[in-house]
């Protein structure tokens, strides 16, 4: 008998990319609308790309098995 697949979280195949590294990287979220209210600085803060590290990372790992 064949071994069984795991599924893949697709939520989080959509939210998360891991690295050639192995680390889990995120892009960070309110930076879609209302955004004349928040500062440059802030906005600026918000494009770049996040690690998650640990734990989370883990378990993000355990959600996408196939990238």
């Amino acid at each position: 008998m064949p071994k069984q697949k795991v599924k893949t979280n697709r939520s989080a195949a959509k939210r998360f990319r891991v690295t050639a590294s192995g680390k889990v990287k995120r892009s960070s979220g309110g930076k879609s609308h209302s955004n004349e209210k928040k500062g440059r600085k802030r906005m600026r803060r918000l494009i770049s790309s996040k690690i998650e590290e640990g734990a989370v990372a883990r378990r993000i790992r355990s959600y996408i098995p196939y990238k």
